[in-house]
């Protein structure tokens, strides 16, 4: 498997990141099955493993650190992730407003915890898993960058920030001389391309790592979903059955599109789980596409793409099916076929 570079970090990691948040209760709850996809993953050749302290509140990373145990650590880029609420379940309202969050105090004292769950003494990409309005980002990178400097963290990151907070971030931390984001971890799919317009040419032009995540689209391009089929039963739809109802004209516009790409995959030889990632992978600004799969069965559907090169012929297909730029939610309103004239965007297809 090759590597790349993640950013300018000088770390080297594989071209696809291992997802850990489907370990534990939100997932997959048994502890050894988990820790047996992480090793099959290692085994395989991915060395880049990321996760967050809010997935199952702090389960995944606690299944992570016991992943890693006994000399595996070492040869592991490790990322985690904080500012969701740890004292409610994931996904729910409620709990104390100061156990969450951007803030220094949160930040020095949840650092402490992923540590502890993750049995290591240092995290090698310390990410925000979102912006937070009630807190400057001066003072958030303010203490990443005291993290940094007490070697508990290597680098640090954010995670589905816009644009123009990522260029803030920059400014920041160029005027008051302090640390960095080294990476940004947006969402990107086939179906979702919005950060094609803006968020990936601004990580190129700070020499940022991009990890992209749900390069599956949260299921939609897993192969499972297809027209005729009704309502597909997944893990995900279960818990979020609205994402999947095929009566909202947004989402059947989606289904035509997924309907569109299965076909182009299945005339290109290959599965559709295979085009989607690695048509995210294949882009110049992304680093590693994050994989994550609650089975062995999803691992081994995955992994294979990291030897996957798309033709110019099928990037041109695809931009053709869902534009440049452009997202298909449940909110759509359509495609923007102008998309394919902007420079920018066609050049991902000649790169």
């Amino acid at each position: 498997m090759e590597h790349r570079n993640l950013g300018h970090t000088g770390m080297i990691v594989s071209p696809l990141c291992l997802g850990a948040m489907m370990f534990g209760a939100w997932g997959e709850p048994d502890h050894d099955t988990s820790i047996g996809i992480i090793h099959r993953a290692l085994d395989e050749g991915i060395n880049f493993i990321d996760t967050a302290d809010i997935y199952s509140r702090g389960e995944s990373e606690t299944i992570v650190g016991k992943a890693l145990a006994g000399g595996k650590r070492d040869d592991v880029i490790l990322a985690t992730k904080f500012h969701g609420p740890m004292d409610i379940e994931m996904g729910e309202s409620g709990g104390d407003p100061n156990h969450r969050g951007n803030s220094r105090r949160w930040i020095v004292k949840e650092v402490e915890e992923s540590l502890k769950r993750l049995q290591t003494d240092w995290i090698d990409l310390y990410q925000v898993h979102r912006p937070d309005t009630g807190t400057n980002d001066d003072e958030t990178i303010s203490a990443l960058t005291d993290l940094q400097t007490q070697g508990k963290i290597r680098a640090f990151g954010s995670s589905t920030f816009p644009a123009h907070r990522i260029v803030e971030g920059q400014w920041i931390s160029e005027k008051r001389s302090l640390g960095r984001f080294v990476t940004e971890q947006p969402p990107y799919s086939l179906l979702v391309r919005g950060v094609e317009a803006d968020v990936l040419p601004v990580a190129e032009k700070y020499d940022m790592g991009v990890i992209p995540w749900s390069p599956l689209a949260g299921g939609w391009l897993s192969g499972k979903i297809r027209k005729g089929e009704g309502q597909p039963e997944t893990n995900r739809s279960k818990r979020r059955p609205g994402m999947f109802d095929m009566s909202n004209p947004a989402i059947a516009r989606k289904l035509d599109a997924v309907e569109d790409l299965a076909l182009l995959a299945e005339e290109a030889g290959m599965s559709l789980i295979h085009l989607a990632i690695a048509f995210v992978m294949q882009h110049p600004a992304v680093t590693a596409p994050i994989i994550g799969p609650r089975t062995m069965e999803h691992l081994e559907s995955q992994i294979g793409a990291a030897e996957v090169k798309l033709s110019t012929d099928v990037l041109d297909r695809i931009d053709e099916i869902v534009p440049p730029g452009t997202t298909l939610s449940d909110g759509d309103t359509g495609y923007q076929p102008d998309a394919l004239q902007d420079p920018f965007l066609r050049r991902r297809r000649t790169a």
